[in-house]
């Protein structure tokens, strides 16, 4: 009978063996050369060119800042949304459980106090074992992984390329993984790499460190983490997809258990425990921190604005990729100007009016405010979900905002575009009037008339200084439902939306200046993507809200202007802006500048409470404080809108087809919140929706209550022109809260709206 041979000298078997586990075989007394580099150091026997090979690679692991969370907040630090590539929560090592450490080491590296950063027993041991078994045992140390997870951790930051554990390493990786973790070992105590290690290893998909993976399987910290859970996070750090406890619960199992026998085996606890411990299911409480604006805590539209904002802003970094980098894993903390109780009452209102369960796809409804007195965003509802993938009520877009910051084509702010403002657009004409010098209540001819091709209107912006009428039939205004053709007040023209008082007065009046007062205020076209916010359109039909598409918030600024008395605020979302290393960003400081006179805003005030009292405004109930408004229908019945401020908060709500204009885009007949409206104006959904939202906030930003104009201004006696016998305007006004109901449409006023 022939002799048996050992399997560690039968080189049939052995070598491949051997190769398998160095990689390459070619390399493979590199590898032993190296493995045995601070022995011969040590010796004084000198350098081989393997040796030297060794010797030349890098020795210092440079530790780039570990990823982290962003979080944003609203004003009173309530989270409005978590965003990370990497869900990493840091700890140090005294918040880590002892019994989680015990487990790591026991199953990883139990010889990891004992070894100087490469285990050559453990190297050895493993040869032996994989050539006498055939089985693939690897010889890492904690402090090897440690140094793998950096090298890993900083490829993902700069664009290079992840090296995976076990067969994905050739023999220079292993090198420069063994050099590293010796010079790693020189430079840092054991429990600083152990520390290290447990917060930068990845524990499942997007978990990250000890706590981020406490946190998500079972809804604890890192310091709670008993045995069985320990030991369940130790075993997936070997490999997160093949023993993920989620999708392969079996195999996690055994891996769980295996790691107990191994904490037995080591003395870190007893048989009892043990025992215990095995007994046990998985016991998961699946606790996912979502990322990102799809997983808002409250205000995805906002948190979306939030996010557009430091990707645009160079402060943040030279090229949009740096700046997402700095989003993302830097652990930003971004305090914001939102009011979560403004916010939470907004979007309640919204989704009670329009929620897309109930409502046509094609039907956006939305709300923002802003404080007039700073441009602060007080909130930023929107009806639809914040969500990416197709289906109806889903969308990203943001329909309160514009597409592009400043209209720079390279600054995406993922607005919607803006909406025909209808209405909301003729206060700007009754500001041109008395600024103008001329009186509110003067009367003026509403007759329905055509202006005939070739009618010339003042227009200073224009060729030769005029406009003129270029349709063959000419032009002709309508009142809505065609009637109400009376002459009448400018003031009871704005009150009832009398589109041909807003002709009549504009004829008198040079049509860029009412342009121009627009766009000082705040409205431009939301598509603007020229460089520049561009203005609307001065023609006469632009008078009454088809100029151009214009943002809600662009409209909020713009009535902000006469809130606040002709003072225009930025809108201004970002307050305070940190990273987890202590670098503070620059954040936009209030910035306001006066725009129109302190008299001309007092006059358009004057004349938007008059809605509230007398014209389309008045059915609406929300509340007892002094407000004012303004109502808003586009021709198509498209876009709907409602304008309601007083001196403490202005509110744009608008709820219209987001999806284009056209003959078919009327909102007539589609189903809003579960109803079908035959014909819709904006005192019918978003005028109520807007006192169902001011019904939610008693007692916030009510402000002051706004002081009249000058009497000239008013009735125009010092100009003599003709007062109206029955003015009601003679001094500052009290409440103006209406108590009737609200959603009834115009009462039969006409107008636009």
């Amino acid at each position: 009978m022939a002799a048996r041979k050992s399997p560690l000298f039968d080189t049939a078997t052995t070598l491949g063996r051997i190769t398998a586990f160095l990689g390459i075989s070619g390399l493979a007394g590199v590898l032993a050369a190296g493995l045995l580099v601070p022995v011969a150091a040590a010796a004084g026997t000198g350098a081989s060119a393997s040796i030297q090979f060794f010797e030349e690679l890098p020795a210092e692991l440079e530790l780039e800042a570990l990823a982290q969370p962003t979080k944003i907040l609203a004003a009173d630090d309530s989270l409005i949304a978590t965003l990370y590539e990497e869900n990493r929560q840091p700890v140090t090592l005294d918040q880590v459980s002892p019994v989680m450490k015990d487990a790591l080491i026991a199953i990883e590296d139990y010889r990891y106090y004992d070894h100087g950063g490469v285990d050559l027993e453990g190297i050895f041991g493993a040869i032996a074992s994989n050539v006498s078994s055939g089985t693939s045992r690897g010889a890492s140390t904690l402090t090897q992984q440690f140094v793998t997870n950096v090298l890993n951790d900083s490829a993902r930051q700069n664009g290079g390329t992840v090296t995976l554990n076990g067969g994905g390493k050739s023999v220079g990786d292993k090198l420069r993984e063994m050099k590293l973790a010796i010079a790693v070992e020189k430079e840092l105590s054991k429990d600083e790499i152990l520390e290290g290690y447990l917060n930068i290893v990845q524990f499942s998909g997007t978990s990250y460190g000890v706590q981020a993976a406490s946190k998500y399987f079972f809804n604890v910290d890192a310091k709670d983490l008993n045995i069985q859970q320990s030991a369940l996070l130790a075993g997936v750090v070997n490999g997160p997809t093949y023993y993920s406890p989620t999708e392969n619960p079996e195999r996690a199992l055994e891996r769980r258990n295996l790691v107990i026998d191994a904490m037995l085996t080591r003395g870190k606890i007893t048989q009892e425990e043990h025992d215990a411990a095995v007994a046990t299911d998985l016991g998961l409480d699946i606790t996912p921190t979502l990322s990102g604006c799809v997983g808002a805590d409250q205000a995805p539209y906002f948190c979306d604005y939030v996010s557009h904002l430091i990707l645009n802003d160079p402060a943040y970094g030279e090229t949009q990729e740096d700046r997402q980098k700095v989003l993302f894993r830097s652990g930003l903390t971004i305090k914001t100007t939102l009011d979560a109780r403004v916010q939470a009452a907004a979007q309640t209102a919204v989704t009670e009016t329009a929620n897309p369960d109930t409502t046509d796809g094609k039907v956006g409804h939305t709300m923002v405010s802003l404080d007039p007195k700073t441009g602060n965003i007080l909130s930023m509802a929107q009806n639809t979900r914040y969500n990416p993938e197709a289906g109806s009520g889903n969308t990203v877009l943001n329909f309160n905002v514009d597409q592009f910051d400043g209209g720079d084509p390279t600054k995406s702010l993922g607005g919607g575009g803006g909406f025909q403002p209808g209405s909301t657009y003729k206060p700007f004409t009754v500001a041109a009037w008395v600024e103008d010098g001329k009186a509110l209540n003067q009367y003026l001819d509403g007759s329905k008339r055509t202006y005939p091709q070739g009618d010339r209107w003042e227009a200073s912006c224009a060729r030769g200084g005029q406009f003129e009428i270029q349709e063959e039939d000419g032009y002709t205004p309508q009142n809505y439902g065609d009637t109400n053709y009376r002459t009448t007040t400018v003031l009871d023209g704005l009150a009832q939306s009398l589109n041909t008082i807003t002709m009549s007065s504009a004829k008198q009046l040079d049509l860029c200046r009412i342009r121009d007062i627009a766009y000082d205020l705040g409205v431009h076209q939301a598509k603007s993507s020229e460089g520049e916010e561009e203005r609307f359109g001065f023609q006469p039909s632009a008078l009454i809200g088809g100029g151009g598409e214009a943002a809600p918030m662009s409209m909020a600024k713009a009535f902000s202007g006469f809130a606040n008395e002709g003072v225009v605020c930025d809108p201004r979302a970002l307050t305070e802006v940190t990273a987890v290393d202590g670098t503070s960003y620059p954040v936009p400081a209030v910035s306001c500048d006066r725009k129109i006179s302190q008299d001309v805003a007092r006059g358009v005030n004057y004349a938007t409470q008059e809605v509230m009292t007398d014209g389309s405004g008045q059915l609406l109930e929300y509340g007892d404080i002094p407000m004012a408004g303004k109502t808003g229908t586009n021709d198509a019945r498209s876009q709907t809108w409602f304008m309601g401020y007083n001196s403490g908060m202005v509110t744009a709500s608008w709820i219209g087809n987001w999806q284009g204009e056209g003959p078919d885009s009327s909102l007539s007949g589609l189903q809003i919140g579960g109803q079908v409206y035959p014909e819709i104006d904006g005192s019918l959904i978003a005028g109520p929706s807007w006192a169902r939202f001011m019904q939610q906030i008693p007692g916030l930003y009510e402000g002051t209550p706004f002081v009249d104009p000058p009497r000239r201004m008013i009735d125009g006696t010092q100009r003599g022109t003709t007062p109206d016998v029955n003015n009601r305007g003679t001094g500052t006004r009290g409440s103006t809260g209406g108590t009737t109901g609200g959603t009834t449409g115009n009462n039969g006023s006409g107008g636009n709206d």
